[in-house]
């Protein structure tokens, strides 16, 4: 994704908000209600973020109704964006090791 793709991305309202709250795992319901976006649009713009890959589906666990919901977890731990020379978007993904920490996590919480 171009770097003009990526900042149209980041500019769309709640995204950058989901970004943030997103350093912990959570359901499309978990991020609307703390963030108090509409569910709908809440859904839309996780889609959204994830085809720019700074989201990521990160588990599917039953939940107490015992259905599946998807649990999201961003992919970028920083975003910078240069303008010397037009625009220059520069993603940090996640490092290896929190992401490993996170699955050993999430499988001694599902034990």
């Amino acid at each position: 994704m171009s770097g003009d793709d990526l900042i149209e991305v980041l500019g769309n309202k709640y995204n950058t908000d989901i970004l943030a709250a997103a350093d912990d795992p959570k359901s499309a319901q978990e991020l609307s209600d703390e963030l108090d976006v509409p569910i709908a649009t809440c859904y839309r713009r996780i889609d959204e973020l994830q085809e720019a890959d700074l989201l990521e589906l990160h588990d599917r666990p039953l939940s107490e109704d015992r259905r599946r919901i998807n649990v999201y977890r961003r992919r970028v731990e920083r975003v910078s964006v240069e303008f010397a020379d037009g625009v220059d978007v520069d993603l940090e993904e996640r490092s290896a090791v929190t992401n490993r920490l996170d699955e050993v996590w999430r499988n001694l919480s599902n034990a």
